[in-house]
């Protein structure tokens, strides 16, 4: 399901400093507070000086959009975000199931998936990141699907090969 005029946030792993502003603004603008836990990105550090941002990187055949068996979750077509329709998510957690880097996120106290949405085409993450000058986000142009692939990933996968390189 190509989507035209998509957006990417593109990581650089080696400028993120694990400040987590990102978590800060994804979550003040989605949840009107902070609480970085229902934030649409995470930034797992499995390893000591090994941060590992982790959000949607809006796969280019959507798996979470197409396992979804209540229609609850759309591609945005000006962004290719993806959407969530509160009224029909049920929670059942097939989307987290297919997605390459289990991202789609059920917390405890929210009625519907969370996922990141590029917020309408301007994310906050990106701004909180690039205002404090560490630029490890940026927004780019939707890349070729096999870079995207090496996004796709679980956060354990990408830290091990961070690990690997920062660490010996």
């Amino acid at each position: 399901m190509p989507v035209k005029g998509q957006l990417w946030i593109l990581v650089d792993y080696n400028l993120c400093t694990d400040c987590r502003l990102c978590e800060i603004a994804c979550s003040l603008k989605h949840e009107n507070m902070i609480w970085p836990e229902a934030s649409r990105i995470k930034v797992y550090e499995p390893y000591p000086g090994v941060p590992v941002p982790s959000l949607c990187v809006q796969c280019p055949d959507y798996p979470c959009v197409n396992s979804c068996p209540t229609k609850a979750l759309r591609v945005n077509e000006a962004t290719g975000g993806v959407t969530v329709d509160t009224g029909l998510c049920t929670l059942c957690g097939k989307c987290v199931e297919a997605c390459p880097g289990r991202i789609p996120r059920i917390m405890k106290g929210v009625s519907h998936v969370l996922i990141c949405d590029l917020c309408g085409g301007d994310p906050e993450c990106v701004k909180a990141c690039n205002m404090a000058g560490y630029n490890a986000l940026r927004v780019v142009g939707k890349p070729a699907s096999s870079v995207v692939k090496l996004y796709a990933r679980p956060p354990g996968i990408i830290a091990e090969e961070l690990r690997k390189k920062v660490l010996g």
